[in-house]
C-alpha cells in the first residue's frame, strides 16, 4: 500500500523508489569570538575642541576568512574602519579601526558553497556582538554611541566576486611582453 515511496507515518522513505538522499543538515557552531585589533583615536578630544558638531560618519567594511588546522574549523573576521568628521568644517572627530572575530565549527556545507558561506552566514552570526562593542567605545570615547545600521553581507560578497572577475578580465586582457 505504500508504493509511493512514503511509509507508514506519511514520512517519505528514501529507500523506496528513485527518491533520492537528502543532503545532511548544515550545523554551524560558533565556538568563540573575541576583538583582534582595536584602535580608537578621539582627534577632537586630543585638539581640546569642544561644541556642538553634526557628525558625518564613513564605515568601511572588509571581510577575511581562512581555514584553521582543525577539520571543520574556520576564523572569520569583520574588519571595520569607522571615520566621523564634523559635516561643517570637514574636522575628523575620531577614527575607529576594529577586527572582530569568530571561530565556527561547520558540517554539511558543500565545498562548492563553503566560501559564500562564510563570508555571509558568519559574518551576520557576528555583527550584533560587534555592532554593540562600536556603539559602547564611541559612547565611552564621549560620543553619542554610533548604532550601525545592519550590514548587507550578500551585497559586498557580490559586489567583491564582481571586482575579482573584473580584476581578472583586466590581467586577461593585457598584452604579454615578449622575452
Amino acid at each position: 500500500m505504500a508504493e509511493n515511496g512514503a511509509n507508514g507515518n506519511g514520512q517519505i522513505d528514501g529507500s523506496k523508489g528513485g527518491a533520492e538522499a537528502t543532503p545532511p543538515a548544515v550545523q554551524m557552531k560558533i565556538l568563540g569570538q573575541f576583538v583582534r585589533d582595536l584602535s580608537f583615536e578621539n582627534v577632537m578630544a586630543q585638539k581640546g575642541a569642544s561644541g556642538d558638531v553634526q557628525p558625518d560618519v564613513s564605515v568601511q567594511v572588509n571581510l577575511d576568512a581562512k581555514k584553521r588546522q582543525v577539520d571543520g574549523q574556520f576564523e572569520v573576521v569583520i574588519k571595520l574602519n569607522i571615520e566621523s568628521k564634523a559635516k561643517e568644517s570637514g574636522d575628523v572627530l575620531f577614527l575607529m579601526e576594529i577586527e572582530y572575530a569568530g571561530i565556527f565549527q561547520i558540517a554539511g556545507v558543500p565545498d562548492d558553497q563553503m566560501h559564500p558561506y562564510l563570508l555571509i552566514e558568519c559574518p551576520r552570526m557576528l555583527f550584533p556582538f560587534l555592532r554593540r562593542i562600536v556603539s559602547d567605545v564611541t559612547r565611552d570615547g564621549g560620543y553619542p554611541p554610533l548604532n550601525m545600521d545592519n550590514i548587507d553581507f550578500i551585497q559586498i560578497y557580490r559586489a567583491e566576486m564582481a571586482r575579482q572577475q573584473a580584476a581578472k578580465a583586466a590581467a586577461g586582457d593585457k598584452p604579454k611582453a615578449d622575452a
